[in-house]
């Protein structure tokens, strides 16, 4: 196994690690920032109102987006593990 291999692996499972992260972060930050704006619109300060928009919408993209998730870090595992041959040599 040569070092180049062992960073090309690397560099797809942070690939793959960003994406699956990304999904589930970046609309919890998305309405996070719309409540943020209402509460600064209305003078609302009551900090526990940004959380159950951000945990309602965290699990509305992991019931729609899970098997997306799923089918893909399984995919990679698989190719992982298909190419243990080659990288033994």
């Amino acid at each position: 196994m040569t070092p180049e291999s062992v960073l090309t692996i690397m560099q797809q499972a942070l690939q793959v690690i960003i994406l699956l992260i990304s999904v589930i972060l970046l609309p919890a930050l998305f309405i996070g920032l719309l409540v943020s704006m209402f509460q600064a619109a209305t003078s609302i300060n009551e900090q526990t109102l940004t959380f159950i928009p951000k945990l309602l919408i965290t699990f509305l993209v992991l019931a729609f987006a899970g098997p997306w998730m799923l089918s893909l870090l399984t995919n990679y595992a698989s190719q992982l593990f298909e190419d243990i041959p080659f990288l033994i040599g």
